[in-house]
């Protein structure tokens, strides 16, 4: 890969040609071509479609089987699983430790060349670091403090701040939004809008893709463009869709027109046949003109025969065609129905205090509630889920529930990475039969040997729609359905497949999550905040 220094206004991302596959073979691009320059680029696409492993492409991260990845300028990358030491310092995830430790050393008086040689020219390296932090709304963090320290999402911001106080002219985003919580994508929103070099961001985050100047929208290993946002783009897409599906519509008519044809054509064809054989049975001609006429005749019906069917044969290549434009790529999750009547005690939560210091009082779900459960990173969220299925001993106090539950973690930890994932389907509903089990898998887009991938090489998303198979053909099924950060690894489309599936659920549902688009689209009857203690909230609160 080749990098070279340049101005923010000249920075560019190129892939000419590029190939690469994974260790089981499966491809991933080939012969794939990107060029992209200033401003800011939402790169969108289906769950396991290369988003992510494009990114780290581009940043040096995997290196391509075939063709060349070329960055002009300096280098940004945020990975969507991002990973710090927790012993590491504020100072040194910034990068600054060593530059800082010099500027310190100056100030006490030891004017060593060594330190001026750390300082450089970047003499107010605190000061920038400082206000970037303040600005990513991390003030209160001190340089001093370690990573470990700090939540999820605050660790998020800092690597973040990091990149900002390098100044890169390329910045590459993997779903930064992901783990942090209203408050803090605000800020990051504020960040990107500020933005001014080559930023390429994946994100299924719909606030933060009203924010970018294009879309990128890669599909079988290769990108689509539509200039403007993503209220742009989806208008862009309806728009095609609608040509996309009229086209069928004639083609489905083209096909029905030709089989007509071609039918009417051998009744014609049978007719003269009988035809011809009557009049030889009847020797009203000499038999070798009769002999000359069959064979013109049945060379005659033959072409005709090829001529009609070659016709039929492209009217359903056409319609093939016309077919394969129109998407239909929208997991279809078929929740198990679950009536709760409205009366009904589903969970029960008393005097409960939490590992970290979080409490909740007296708090009941009745019936087919649904609640939302917000609050800032580290208040306690997935704790207070993870302690209602017994996975966490609470402090004090109990977590009963009165109706079978299942819960979808955020790490999406429940497979075995090392069986696929119809075995590990099978693992939660021993009773089911293959059949079924395929049967349910192929509404999640795991269709025939996409079902035998093990579970450890799949993408985020294409983990997350595993994961939410092998909970929904459990048995018994859910009465109580618990949600963790549940679009975190979703595509857009993925996300309004499972708006409109829990819209039909009829048991009762808790989601905990910062994506209040989704949370509202899934019609919440009660918003609870944890902040130290749980409370009702307002949805205008939130």
């Amino acid at each position: 890969m080749a990098h070279s220094a340049t101005s923010s206004a000249s920075a560019s991302v190129t892939c000419s040609g590029l190939s690469f596959a994974w260790p089981d073979g499966t491809v991933v691009f080939d012969g794939f071509d990107l060029a992209v320059g200033p401003g800011r680029t939402g790169l969108i696409g289906l769950n396991g479609s290369g988003k992510s492993t494009l990114l780290r492409l581009i940043a040096g991260e995997l290196d391509p089987g075939g063709g060349s990845v070329r960055v002009a300028g300096e280098m940004g990358y945020l990975p969507q699983n991002l990973v710090l030491d927790t012993a590491l310092r504020v100072d040194a995830a910034l990068g600054i430790a060593r530059a800082r430790a010099a500027l310190h050393a100056i100030e006490g008086g030891d004017a060593s060349e060594e330190h001026f040689a750390a300082v450089g020219d970047d003499w107010d390296v605190e000061e920038r670091a400082r206000a970037t932090l303040d600005r990513l709304g991390l003030g209160h963090i001190g340089l001093d403090r370690t990573i470990g320290e700090v939540s999820g999402g605050e660790s998020v911001l800092l690597r973040l701040a990091a990149l900002l106080l390098r100044r890169p002219d390329v910045l590459l985003l993997d779903e930064p939004t992901n783990n942090l919580d209203l408050d803090a994508r605000r800020r990051l929103y504020d960040a990107v809008v500020a933005w001014s070099g080559v930023m390429v961001v994946v994100s299924h985050d719909r606030e933060l893709l009203e924010l970018v100047d294009q879309i990128a929208d890669l599909r079988g290993g290769e990108v689509h463009w539509y200039g403007g946002n993503l209220s742009s783009y989806e208008e862009a897409v309806a728009v095609e869709q609608e040509a996309a599906e009229r086209m069928v519509r004639v083609a489905e008519a083209d096909v029905k027109r030709q089989e007509r044809e071609l039918a009417e054509a051998r009744v014609k064809l049978a007719r003269r046949v009988r035809y011809g054989q009557k009049m030889y049975d009847s020797k009203r001609e000499p038999k070798i003109v009769m002999n000359a006429r069959k064979r013109e005749a049945q060379v005659s019906a033959g072409k005709h025969r090829i001529m009609h069917t070659e016709k039929l044969k492209e009217a359903k290549e056409r319609l093939d065609d016309a077919v394969e434009a129109v998407r239909d790529d929208e997991i279809r999750v078929d929740l198990p129905h679950t009536a709760v009547p409205a009366g009904r005690t589903v969970l029960t939560l008393r005097e409960l205090e939490l590992r970290y210091g979080a409490r909740v009082q007296d708090f009941e779900v009745r019936g087919p509630e649904r609640i939302a459960l917000v609050g800032r990173n580290g208040a306690g969220k997935s704790t207070l889920l993870r302690t209602v299925v017994g996975q966490l001993e609470p402090v004090s106090g109990e977590a009963v529930a009165h109706v079978p539950v299942r819960f979808l973690p955020q790490r999406l930890d429940v497979l075995d990475d090392e069986l696929t994932v119809a075995e590990n389907v099978a693992r939660f509903a021993p009773a089911a039969t293959n059949n079924r089990i395929r049967a349910r898998l192929a509404r999640f887009l795991f269709r025939g040997a996409r079902a035998d991938r093990p579970a450890g090489a799949l993408s985020g998303g294409e983990r997350f729609r595993a994961s939410l198979a092998a909970l929904l053909l459990a048995e018994p099924a859910p009465q109580l359905l618990m949600l963790d950060e549940p679009t975190n690894n979703l595509d857009m489309t993925s996300v309004g497949r499972l708006t409109a599936a829990l819209e039909s659920y009829e048991g009762a549902l808790i989601v905990a999550s910062h994506d209040v688009p989704f949370l509202r689209g899934i019609g919440i009857t009660r918003w609870m905040r944890l902040d130290g203690e749980l409370s009702a909230v307002e949805p205008e609160e939130v």
